[in-house]
C-alpha cells in the first residue's frame, strides 16, 4: 500500500462535524464583523448593530448550542438535525439584531442540506430543503407583520444557495449511484462471458461422449442380427456414455439458455486441460518468479469433465491473480480428491489488496463456475495475511 492511501481522507470525517465546524466558524467570523479592527472606519456600510446585551448572548448562545445538537443528529435523524440548525440560524439572526436569516447564519444549513441530498434518499432530502425554504420565508413574513423591515435580495440570495446546496448533494448522489450500476453492468458482462466459456467447454465434452454414443450405435444396428453379444455390449457402452452426458447437462443447462455465436470449431481439436495439468501450471507460475507449493491428497481418480476444467480454471485464475496483486514470492495450492467431493485452497502471504478490489472478473467467475456445479467457494484475505481461495465441489456418482 502507497503512503499516499494510508493518509486520512475527508470524507472519513462525519458530516455532522463537518456542520459544526461551518457553524462555529461563520459565527465566529459574524461577531469579529461587530468588531472595530485597526485601520477600520468608524462606520462600516451594511454591518447590523450588535447591542452586546444580555439578551443578544442568551439568544447566540441557544442558537450554538442547538446548533451542535442538530450537528450531533444529522446522521441518524436528518430531518430532525435540519430542524435543529433552522432554529439556531433564527435564533442567532435574533441576536444580530438582523433583518434577514444572512448567509453566515444559514451556512451550516447548506452544508446539512448538501450531505443529505448525498446520502439520504430522495424523500428526506426533498423535505429538508422544504423545511429550510419555509422557515427563510417564514422568518420574513414574521418581520413584515410585526413592521420590522427586511432584507428582501439577501433573503433570496440565501434561499438560492440552499438550493444550490440540495443540488450539489443530489449530484454527488447520482454520480455514485452511476457508478454502483456500471459495476453491477461490468460484473453481470463478466458472469455472461464466464457463461459462454462454460458452455464451450461443455460442448467439448458433450461433442465427444455423442460422438461415441453414435459409432457404438452404428455398431450395434449392424450386428444385432449376426451378433447378438457385440450388440449388447455396444449398447451397454451407448448407455454408459448418454447417462454421463446427461448428468453434465442437468448440471448447465438450467443457467446456460444462450450459444455463443461464431463459435470457433478449431476448439473440437485442442485437449481440454484439468486437474491433471497443474503440475504446469504451477511450473509455469514459478518461472515468473512466485514458487507454487502443490500438494496433492487423498486420489487420484478420473473427473467429470465438468468438474475437472472448473478445477484447472480455479487453480489458474486464482495463480494469476497471485503473480498479479500478491506482491509475495511464494504460495500454496493445496488439492484434496475424495470419493464424493473435491476441494481446492489457493494461499498466499502477500500484501497486496488487488485480488477483489481490481478491475478484472477473476473472483466473480470462479464463484460462477462453483455456483453451477452446485458447490462452495469463498475468497478473502486470510486473519494472518495473505489471500486464500477455497473450493469445494461435489463429485456426483458414476453412472
Amino acid at each position: 500500500m502507497s503512503t499516499a492511501a494510508k493518509l486520512p481522507l475527508p470524507k472519513a470525517v462525519p458530516p455532522g462535524v463537518w456542520t459544526a465546524l461551518t457553524w462555529c466558524a461563520a459565527t465566529a467570523y459574524a461577531l469579529v464583523m461587530f468588531v472595530r479592527l485597526p485601520g477600520e472606519v468608524p462606520t462600516i456600510p451594511f454591518r447590523d448593530p450588535f447591542d452586546r446585551s444580555a439578551a443578544s448572548w442568551s439568544y447566540l448562545a441557544v442558537a450554538t448550542v442547538v446548533a451542535l445538537a442538530g450537528s450531533a443528529l444529522l446522521r441518524r435523524r436528518p430531518l430532525a438535525a435540519v430542524a435543529l440548525l433552522l432554529v439556531g440560524s433564527v435564533a442567532a439572526a435574533m441576536a444580530l439584531n438582523s433583518t434577514r436569516i444572512a448567509f453566515l447564519q444559514f451556512l451550516a444549513v447548506d452544508v446539512a442540506l448538501c450531505f443529505i441530498a448525498a446520502a439520504q434518499p430522495r424523500r428526506t432530502s426533498i423535505a429538508a430543503s422544504a423545511m429550510a425554504l419555509a422557515v427563510l420565508a417564514g422568518y420574513a413574513i414574521t418581520r413584515v407583520l410585526l413592521g420590522f423591515p427586511i432584507g428582501t435580495s439577501t433573503q433570496s440570495a440565501v434561499a438560492l444557495s440552499a438550493a444550490v446546496a440540495w443540488l450539489i448533494g443530489n449530484t454527488i448522489r447520482q454520480t455514485r449511484d452511476h457508478a454502483h450500476q456500471v459495476a453491477a453492468s461490468h460484473t453481470a458482462e463478466a458472469v455472461t462471458a464466464e457463461r459462454l466459456r462454460i458452455s464451450r467447454e461443455l460442448h467439448d465434452s458433450v461433442a465427444h461422449s455423442l460422438g461415441i454414443i453414435a459409432l457404438q450405435a452404428g455398431a450395434a444396428s449392424r450386428v444385432i442380427d449376426t451378433q447378438p453379444t457385440a450388440a449388447r455390449s455396444a449398447m451397454r457402452a451407448v448407455e454408459a456414455a448418454s447417462r454421463q452426458t446427461l448428468s453434465e447437462l442437468r448440471r448447465m443447462l438450467g443457467v446456460l439458455r444462450e450459444a455463443e455465436p461464431g463459435h470457433d470449431r478449431a476448439r473440437l481439436d485442442e485437449p481440454t486441460p484439468g486437474v491433471a495439468d497443474a503440475e504446469r501450471l504451477a511450473a509455469t507460475t514459478s518461472a515468473t518468479g512466485v514458487s507454487v507449493d502443490l500438494r496433492w491428497r487423498g486420489e487420484h481418480r478420473p473427473l467429470p469433465p465438468d468438474i475437472d476444467i472448473a478445477a484447472y480454471r480455479i487453480i489458474q485464475e486464482s495463480l494469476t491473480n497471485v503473480v498479479r496483486h500478491a506482491h509475495t514470492t511464494n504460495c500454496r495450492v493445496l488439492i484434496d480428491q475424495r470419493d464424493d467431493w473435491l476441494s481446492i485452497v489457493i494461499e498466499d502471504d502477500g500484501h497486496g489488496t488487488g485480488h477483489t478490489t481490481g478491475t478484472g472478473h477473476g473472483i466473480a467467475g470462479m464463484q460462477e463456475r462453483v455456483d453451477l456445479l452446485h458447490g462452495h467457494f469463498h475468497a478473502g484475505p486470510r486473519p494472518e495475511g495473505g489471500f486464500r481461495a477455497t473450493a469445494r465441489i461435489p463429485i456426483p456418482a458414476a453412472p
